[in-house]
């Protein structure tokens, strides 16, 4: 029979709550309404995370997304986040927050530069591209990655972990309207990277990009997504596993190896480079193409490989798919977060 063994020293007892308030805040996150949390409900929640933590918080909002590049290199404005969400109503324009944060005792020169990167797709109709209403039914949890990012970060301000830290969280929502970007545009990422639009509802992968370039463009020494992405990774691994993709097998180990220290199963999928073509040679007028041309066969791959083309090739970097949900239940779940911060905990604050 299951039974909850509490702790009984002070600092584990610490950790047990820490990690229960992680875990209550991406579930409430993830279980709230559409229509009580859009992309501006995102930001206070970043914002109140911030105050309680003493992080700094800069949100990029609508317009100012175009002139917007970060520290890219002849940056081109957050062009995919912008098109993702230029079709939602007036007041749940899209948005980039930016949090950073140091521990108490200040940021020192050997410290570790963690970036964590959060689709935050408060909902998705697929746009014009709709999804049908069974599939549309649950997508209040498209903003998941978002969620878990926080809880992450919750977990490692709550420990005071000597690293610094940042959250990039581009948030929209993807609607339907007279405004809403079309299958066959071809828009420009922050990097300068040309997208063919093949999918409207394979919008995720794009405002990551513009997010992943900007994470990258301050060499950090890791950079970590979540992402609700694929139904492919469900096919995978069903509701319960989030699978993850990584360009550095030491990463993929240690990450194993933290999923396992902290009980919060992940399995690792391969980032399969004969896969890329797919991506980067199926559109004969973009430098890219959001999905294949030849069928959804492998789309978790597929999918992570895109946002490939947005990190730099140096950098160490983990991709989650995860569900976000508790089955059908409409109920948020945190899936891979307790991993992720012991990860951190470990190989990169210690």
């Amino acid at each position: 029979v299951p039974a909850l063994i509490w702790p009984h020293d002070e600092t584990s007892i610490s950790e047990a709550k820490a990690a229960a308030r992680a875990s209550y805040l991406v579930r409430d996150l993830i279980s709230t309404p559409a229509i009580s949390f859009g992309p501006e409900d995102l930001q206070v929640a970043a914002e109140n995370l911030a105050t309680r933590y003493g992080s700094d918080v800069d949100t990029i909002i609508g317009e100012d997304l175009l002139a917007y590049s970060g520290n890219v290199p002849n940056g081109r404005g957050c062009g995919m986040i912008h098109a993702v969400g230029q079709g939602a109503a007036p007041g749940r324009e899209p948005r980039l927050i930016d949090m950073r944060w140091a521990p108490a005792s200040g940021a020192e020169k050997d410290m570790s530069t963690i970036t964590l990167v959060g689709k935050g797709i408060t909902y998705d109709t697929g746009g014009l591209n709709l999804k049908p209403g069974s599939s549309m039914l649950n997508m209040k949890k498209d903003m998941g990655g978002a969620a878990h990012v926080l809880g992450v970060a919750s977990l490692l301000f709550e420990a005071q972990v000597r690293a610094n830290i940042r959250v990039l969280i581009p948030t929209a929502e993807n609607c339907v309207g007279s405004n809403a970007y079309r299958p066959g545009d071809i828009i420009t990422a922050v990097n300068g990277k040309t997208t063919e639009i093949g999918n409207t509802d394979a919008e995720g992968r794009l405002v990551l990009g513009d997010a992943l370039a900007i994470a990258s463009a301050d060499e950090p020494d890791l950079v970590i997504d979540f992402a609700t992405l694929t139904g492919a990774a469900r096919v995978a691994l069903g509701q319960e596993i989030p699978a993850f993709l990584s360009n550095c097998d030491e990463l993929a180990h240690d990450v194993l190896s933290a999923a396992v220290a902290s009980r919060d199963p992940v399995w690792r999928l391969p980032l399969w480079h004969p896969y890329e073509k797919r991506i980067v040679d199926s559109s004969k007028v973009a430098d890219l193409r959001n999905i294949p041309t030849d069928g959804g066969l492998g789309g978790a791959i597929t999918a992570a490989l895109y946002l490939k083309q947005f990190v730099r090739e140096n950098i160490k970097w983990a991709h989650f798919d995860v569900y976000g949900m508790k089955g059908t239940s409409g109920v948020g779940e945190a899936q891979g977060m307790r991993a992720v911060a012991e990860l951190i905990r470990t190989k990169y604050a210690a």
